[in-house]
């Protein structure tokens, strides 16, 4: 499991610095994609005790970002909004798949935007795809593939209050991506464990091989590392969200949440030899 691409392998650079000091000042859950002409695009969460928001932005060596559109949390009316999911797709379109949560519950649903690019994000409408009454639905990662999609999905259970914080991840399949098939838990905590609070999967490679996120406890929440689900033992990086974006020349290009004193996070990148 050495040569999975993770955090500290290469040399890292603050691509998002954090919105500022303290607790909830978070840049981070990263979603990378590749544009025809090479530039790299990102959408990633950008969160303050008084601001949530998903940035879309673009750059031509996958360090320097600029932002190209930005989706605020009050256009779905939503307390918070979470890690995106950024796809394109075939003629140059693309699409994205956001993570709102409602003001009045503690209910996350995923919701879907179609553009001819990334910048077309910003005017581009929202459609409900995913929402379930007993359990909130997240941080999606989702997958085209030759016949069909496929999508993992972060969830955690509303049938015991103030426990929401549990998690697992779950996997479902599409034949056009909006109409979606539960096909199961993927991943899911186990007791007495690194991960025994919750485990949701942030990255997935062409070959199978996953990364995902785990925690022991409640307390620890928004504190998840890094582990690897071919080899559960133990967490390999104090990261979270981590994001691997295979390249053309058979190098990775990765990013992920990092935290700095304080408690606020930025999002890092390395690039990595395969």
């Amino acid at each position: 499991m050495s040569d999975f691409p993770l955090p500290g392998v290469g040399h890292s650079v603050v691509a998002i610095p954090a919105p500022g000091t303290g607790v909830e000042h978070w840049a981070g859950a990263p979603s990378a994609a590749l544009d025809e002409d090479g530039s790299f695009l990102l959408a990633y969460r950008l969160r303050t005790p008084e601001r949530a928001a998903v940035i879309v932005a673009r750059s031509d060596d996958g360090e320097r970002f600029e932002t190209v559109c930005t989706l605020d949390r009050s256009r779905w009316d939503a307390m918070s909004v979470e890690r995106p999911a950024l796809v394109r797709i075939d003629k140059g379109r693309w699409r994205m798949y956001v993570s709102p949560a409602s003001k009045n519950s503690t209910a996350w649903w995923i919701e879907l935007l179609a553009a001819d690019s990334p910048e077309g994000f910003a005017d581009a409408d929202s459609i409900s795809l995913i929402a379930e009454d007993d359990v909130a639905v997240k941080d999606p990662i989702v997958r085209r593939r030759n016949r069909g999609w496929q999508a993992w999905l972060c969830c955690h259970p509303l049938d015991v209050p103030d426990e929401e914080d549990r998690m697992y991840t779950a996997f479902a399949t599409s034949r056009d991506g909006i109409e979606w098939d539960w096909r199961g838990t993927m991943l899911e905590p186990r007791p007495g464990h690194w991960d025994a609070r919750g485990a949701r999967l942030t990255a997935v490679l062409p070959d199978g091989r996953a990364a995902y996120d785990g925690r022991a406890t409640k307390d620890e929440n928004w504190f998840e590392r890094t582990g690897l689900v071919e080899a559960r033992d133990a967490p390999v990086s104090v990261a979270r969200y981590l994001e691997v974006l295979p390249l053309l020349d058979g190098r990775y290009r990765i990013y992920y949440e990092w935290p700095v004193p304080g408690q606020a996070h930025e999002l890092r990148t390395e690039l990595i030899d395969g």
